[in-house]
């Protein structure tokens, strides 16, 4: 009996950690340049990601502190005073991918809407991104390009510097899932 105990919980771990694809090198780069202005761009190539390919739930998790500018002034201000990254260290998303199956994924992208709230400087935004989905070698690769209004986020960019930033921020995600084992 005890055997057959330690058999089903075995057995159940290996189910549960199949359903499940992460990563932990994820990126996710944004920019807000304007033409004839300093490039505002940076990138952060350590974002977490899990997806539950049993139900389309994922989840993200990227520390704000962990984007890359090429400029450290730029890096040090959106910190301090866009990102506010000591107060809010953490950016994430959770969220839905309506009508996933993973047996319809092929190493070719197919698009899937998907459903969710992102957090960030503490603020809750419904977004619902396109992703591009593949499958290939036991991974799956995710991405996606969005739109951002800073001000949804309660981020107000100074006069002084407006005309040098983009309405409308550009956000790309790119992760590459695999399987605990």
């Amino acid at each position: 009996m005890k055997n057959l105990f330690l058999f089903i919980i075995l057995l159940s771990n290996t189910i549960f950690s199949q359903s499940k694809y992460y990563t932990k090198s994820g990126s996710i780069k944004f920019e807000a340049s304007v033409p004839s202005f300093e490039e505002v761009k940076a990138k952060n190539n350590t974002v977490t990601s899990i997806l539950d390919v049993q139900t389309g739930d994922i989840a993200v998790l990227a520390l704000i502190k962990g984007f890359r500018f090429k400029v450290a002034l730029m890096e040090e201000h959106f910190n301090e005073n866009y990102a506010k990254s000591r107060k809010f260290p953490k950016a994430t998303f959770t969220g839905k991918i309506n009508n996933f199956l993973i047996d319809s994924l092929t190493d070719i992208p197919k698009s899937f809407h998907s459903i969710g709230e992102l957090t960030f400087r503490g603020k809750k935004v419904r977004i619902e991104p396109q992703l591009l989905i593949a499958y290939f070698d036991n991974k799956i690769q995710i991405s996606s390009t969005i739109l951002l209004n800073p001000e949804d986020f309660n981020i107000s960019i100074p006069k002084i510097i407006r005309k040098k930033v983009a309405k409308k921020v550009e956000v790309t995600i790119n992760f590459l899932l695999v399987t605990k084992s």
